[in-house]
């Protein structure tokens, strides 16, 4: 279920939402939405669906993210965006406290808490996926090199083709330090990028 979304670094998405409800909702079932369904939903969770949609092509056409990309593709082919996505939640998972005075454990449980509030406005593919993100704890779990790995290699069952990411978490812990790099001059960049839209939320 989880290869059918564009985006799979919903820590990124939910830190970049700020304190408002609407654009973590938004950021959440973004991939969910296409087109005219868009107007179904209220204009906050809109402006949501927009940022998150900004988010993904900031981020796919960024060039430290395109030389993560680039480092992965003669092993992964077209999977390697999928698991820059991963290692770059992995990333700040890790680097949490450099981002936020909150501990992750504390904001992911509330995140959570958060999100099932708008239960009845996810999409039914979310509503699916949702109890399985809570379930599994996939945001705390991302801090850890064995989440990484359980989650690439979940992903790896999932694909009709063979993807070979279930072993992905060894070119992470291999070249960690470069994805750490690329990780550190995009970042800041796209937290710039998207400022507009938590000001607008305020």
């Amino acid at each position: 279920m989880l290869l059918t979304f564009n985006t799979v670094n919903f820590l990124a998405h939910f830190y970049l939402s700020g304190n408002s409800e609407p654009l973590l909702v938004g950021n959440l079932i973004g991939d969910a939405v296409k087109g005219r369904s868009l107007a179904a939903f209220p204009e906050p969770v809109q402006q949501g669906i927009r940022m998150h949609r900004a988010i993904d092509y900031f981020t796919d056409t960024h060039p430290a993210v395109s030389k993560s990309k680039d480092r992965l593709r003669p092993k992964f082919n077209h999977y390697a965006g999928v698991i820059t996505d991963v290692f770059y939640d992995h990333i700040l998972a890790r680097n949490w406290n450099d981002y936020s005075d909150e501990p992750l454990e504390t904001y992911v449980h509330r995140i959570y808490g958060l999100l099932e509030r708008h239960w009845l406005l996810f999409p039914p593919r979310i509503q699916f996926m949702f109890p399985y993100m809570k379930q599994n704890n996939w945001l705390l779990g991302y801090a850890h090199v064995q989440g990484i790995h359980r989650a690439l290699s979940g992903m790896a069952r999932r694909t009709a083709f063979v993807s070979h990411m279930e072993e992905a978490a060894q070119f992470l812990e291999r070249d960690y330090l470069l994805y750490k790099q690329d990780f550190d001059i995009f970042f800041p960049t796209l937290v710039e990028h998207t400022r507009v839209f938590r000001e607008e939320a305020m």
